[in-house]
């Protein structure tokens, strides 16, 4: 696997987790261009821009892959600073200029890595702090600086990408505490709690700013708030409560709106209504049946996702794709998921939608192993969805698969 090209300054923030990386391919230096390199190995010219004009420079990098960027920043420090301090992506996101990585977190290694379904290979992302003690098994992770000595218990289905950010959640001792991974600096540091702490919510982003609704709090009481968080001011911001208290539940952005599906209010009482959040209403809607037969066994949240402003679900108990008709209210099947012998049960299936396609994965028994198959769709109304296997790779247990497009 590659190394991610988004990369970090050499300095340690105290406040970081763990020091950032070297930058990446430090050794372009000044090849190019007439400055001369300071003791950091970065050029102080800025002759790469002074030709052509910062606008006409800025012009030229909207139109790279953003998997060029990390190089294209190690050329001097006019170009370092542009790209790693956001403005690029805002600019970007402004315009509607959208690349889309899929990161997956897999039990068996207790890790995040990314796939980039353009360029077709895999990213490695660094490890979140201290590999040997940060586990979602919940072991210690003493030995960073100013991190705590109790257990942190983690669930990477509990994390959302937002902008140029992804957040993870997890807790200390029964209180909530936050991660935050940047591919503007390639580490993690620390996150920004919520108002109210919580797991097992609801969730979803668009663009820069990210919803999260429901839940149980540190008391296992299910709850009716929500909260948005912006990426750019790392800010939450707490919202109208919904009309119906849900926990194990789901969440997606639809033409515009926010969505929760399924769920349940007590350990019997599961949910068979979504609710909509109307932004610039700032008022929720129940939408009776909504959610009817999506909550999985085991009264897991559903797995649904939204392409061009159209909800998909997979159900994992008929094992095929579904999509909802917003008119009448209903679930319509479009065809079968893929299967293939060895497959296991559907707690570790991950089901998102990545650009132009949904991407569904699951991992399979072999010998001495597993293995983690990612298949991808485009659905259309004329047949039943034609699935193709896009990327398969070693692991086992599947449980996060979030896509992240700037």
């Amino acid at each position: 696997m590659t190394n991610l090209l988004e990369f970090s300054s050499k300095r340690v923030k105290k406040q970081q987790v763990q020091p950032e990386p070297e930058p990446i391919d430090a050794a372009l230096g000044c090849q190019i261009g007439n400055g001369s390199k300071d003791d950091s190995g970065f050029c102080d010219s800025n002759s790469l821009i002074g030709p052509i004009g910062r606008d006409n420079s800025i012009t030229c990098l909207l139109c790279c892959s953003r998997s060029e960027y990390g190089s294209l920043a190690c050329l001097n420090r006019s170009f370092r600073s542009l790209i790693q301090g956001g403005e690029l992506y805002r600019l970007r996101r402004q315009l509607g200029i959208v690349e889309h990585w899929v990161y997956f977190y897999c039990d068996d290694t207790n890790n995040w890595d990314a796939y980039d379904p353009k360029e077709k290979r895999w990213i490695t992302v660094p490890p979140m702090p201290n590999d040997e003690c940060f586990k979602c098994a919940g072991k210690k992770w003493d030995v960073a600086q100013n991190m705590p000595s109790e257990c942190f218990k983690c669930n990477a289905k509990e994390s959302i990408a937002v902008g140029t950010e992804l957040l993870v959640f997890g807790e200390v001792s029964e209180e909530q505490i936050g991660l935050r991974y940047s591919i503007l600096s390639n580490s993690w540091t620390y996150g920004v709690r919520m108002n109210q702490p919580r797991y097992q919510f609801a969730s979803a982003s668009l663009g820069e700013k990210a919803i999260v609704a429901g839940g149980f709090d540190k008391f296992d009481n299910v709850l009716n708030s929500a909260e948005l968080y912006n990426s750019d001011t790392r800010c939450w911001v707490t919202l109208p409560s919904m009309n119906k208290a849900r926990s194990m539940c789901s969440g997606v952005f639809m033409d515009g709106k926010f969505y929760v599906v399924g769920g349940a209010s007590s350990d019997e009482d599961i949910l068979t209504c979504g609710e909509e959040y109307d932004l610039e209403k700032q008022s929720w809607r129940v939408i009776p049946n909504m959610a009817a037969g999506l909550n999985r066994g085991a009264g897991l949240p559903p797995l649904v996702a939204v392409l061009r402003n159209e909800l998909y679900t997979a159900d994992c108990l008929e094992w095929v794709l579904k999509k909802y008709d917003k008119k009448s209210n209903v679930w319509v099947t479009l065809g079968p998921m893929p299967l293939k012998p060895g497959m296991r049960e559907f707690f570790n299936v991950a089901f998102c939608a990545c650009g132009d396609r949904l991407l569904y994965t699951n991992d399979f028994r072999v010998y001495r192993g597993g293995r983690i198959w990612i298949n991808s769709c485009v659905p259309d109304n004329d047949g039943p969805p034609q699935w193709n296997i896009i990327t398969e790779r070693d692991g086992i247990e599947v449980t996060s698969c979030i896509a992240m497009g700037c």
